[in-house]
């Protein structure tokens, strides 16, 4: 009985009519743009090509949510926005367009500070306000994590200044790439080792 319903599945499939690439793609845009006036696309993601390899970006209306490297895997920081934020995720370039652009500029050495609307709300408590204090590590800048726990109002907990980091939904847009060890050796990092000295790299070019 499987096997005849199998058959009958792939009978049906091959007498549809072929459907071009930039159809379906036409379609998606469609459903995105359709989504996006009913109000039901509560988060909108793409994939960006970057000197350190592939970037999910994510946004809500409120601004950008995650951005996720592809060793930490696309496919689990979705499943993880669906279970966090909003199952109504769709894949939606036209909302991440200003991001794109502005990462885009980064990499090519022409930003050196972002302009975007952020969405927090992966991160809550002494997390939130570690990363509200990593942008203040000025371009070209590095920080300890004695010196942004201090920053952030709670000098011995330099551990939970790691976790944070470590934790960054945000990593490149919110620069936890410049947080390093006391004595000025690099630590974990979201994208690995070679992902964040690229990025330490381009910054002192």
């Amino acid at each position: 009985m499987i096997a005849h319903h199998e058959t009958e599945a792939r009978d049906l499939l091959e007498a549809l009519p072929a459907v071009t690439e930039a159809e379906l793609l036409g379609l998606r845009d469609r459903l995105a743009d359709s989504a996006a006036a009913q109000g039901v696309l509560d988060v909108a993601y793409r994939t960006l090509d970057t000197p350190v390899g592939s970037l999910l970006l994510a946004a809500t209306e409120k601004g950008l949510v995650r951005v996720a490297y592809e060793v930490q895997g696309h496919e689990r920081a979705l499943e993880s926005l669906a279970a966090l934020v909003s199952p109504r995720i769709l894949r939606a370039p036209a909302r991440l367009d200003a991001a794109s652009r502005e990462i885009d500029e980064y990499f090519a050495g022409r930003r050196r500070t972002f302009d975007l609307p952020l969405d927090f709300s992966l991160s809550r408590g002494f997390r939130a306000a570690v990363l509200s204090r990593l942008p203040d590590i000025g371009y070209g800048h590095t920080a300890s994590y004695a010196d942004v726990a201090a920053a952030a109002g709670r000098p011995r907990a330099f551990r939970a200044v790691g976790t944070a980091c470590a934790t960054n939904p945000l990593p490149v847009v919110v620069p936890c790439h410049r947080v390093i060890r006391s004595d000025g050796s690099l630590s974990g990092y979201a994208g690995g080792p070679a992902a964040k000295q690229a990025l330490l790299t381009l910054e002192a070019a």
